[in-house]
């Protein structure tokens, strides 16, 4: 069945393309509304760690009116509850303009972004062609990797990863964050992968790319942070550097760290002199890390080989 599978060729690709196109769709919906929850679930421990009297005396000292601060608690945690019920898959979506639930038909990946013409079937409104390019983004990825590995392990397992990776970077760069709730995952999906043989890569080479990948991003922001006396990295990028060195082995960090260095000082510079980003507003690394470990899967050899000379 696995040798039917891996010379399918045409099908399988054809095949896992459009379940990178569905995925691509449930991806938006991960990018919009993760996010939201995460700052529902921050906001709610925020109520209440405001009404823990004893651990806010402990911080601001005995003389502290606790008591103010335990009533915007209270007013906070209610707040927080009275919100609509909210997860990935309740409720169904709608337009954010006027609320019109996306029927089935209007929520067809890529073919209904284009027959609706880019918006909203009820209030006309424009609806962002990232959604179709994410779309197309995912089922890109998930072709290549069917292309290059078949019907195998491989290919159900880097899809996944890919999988979360989109997800992530989106994410990153929407809000500056990145969640453990996916980094973590890609970590556990390397390590377990090279464990289980499922990815042709050893299990001591993957927990040596995510040993590596997590401390040389934290010894360059510390480094940073004692210079500076400021933050200029986040945990997230380390755990996602740490994913990818998991799933690809140490030997492609160095790969992976210069391309979304590289990228990422020239796409800084251009928003910095051409679109007049501030210089102390953060720029989120997530999508070049994502980037470079997307290249360093499908070209790794010829890019370890450009930067060792071999």
């Amino acid at each position: 069945m696995a040798e039917l599978l891996h010379s399918a060729g045409g099908p399988l690709i054809a095949f896992v393309a459009l379940m990178g196109l569905l995925i691509g769709s449930f991806l938006n919906v991960v990018i919009y509304r993760k996010p939201v929850l995460l700052e529902r679930l921050w906001l709610r421990d925020t109520a209440q760690y405001l009404q823990d009297c004893e651990a806010m005396q402990r911080v601001l000292g005995p003389s502290a009116s606790v008591k103010d601060l335990e009533g915007i608690g209270r007013s906070l945690e209610s707040e927080v509850r009275a919100l609509p019920a909210l997860s990935l898959s309740n409720p169904r979506s709608r337009c954010p303009h006027c609320g019109h639930a996306i029927r089935w038909w209007e929520n067809v990946p890529v073919l209904s972004w284009l027959v609706l013409r880019g918006r909203c079937s009820s209030c006309g409104s424009p609806v962002s062609m990232r959604y179709p390019l994410v779309e197309l983004l995912t089922a890109a990825l998930f072709a290549a990797v069917a292309w290059r590995h078949g019907g195998s392990s491989a290919t159900a397992t880097y899809c996944l990863a890919f999988a979360i990776i989109i997800a992530a970077a989106f994410i990153d760069l929407d809000t500056t964050l990145l969640p453990d709730d996916l980094t973590l995952p890609l970590i556990a999906i390397g390590l377990i992968a090279s464990w289980q043989g499922w990815i042709p890569l050893s299990l001591s080479d993957s927990a040596l790319g995510a040993l590596f990948g997590y401390l040389s991003l934290w010894a360059v922001a510390t480094l940073y942070r004692l210079v500076r006396g400021t933050d200029g990295m986040a945990e997230g990028d380390f755990k996602l550097l740490a994913g990818l060195g998991a799933l690809l082995g140490w030997q492609s960090l160095a790969s992976i760290i210069l391309l979304s260095s590289a990228v990422g000082a020239l796409v800084g510079i251009f928003m910095i002199a051409a679109r007049g980003h501030g210089r102390h507003v953060p720029i989120p690394f997530g999508p070049y890390l994502a980037g470079g470990g997307i290249a360093s899967l499908f070209f790794g050899t010829p890019l370890n080989a450009l930067w060792t000379g071999g």
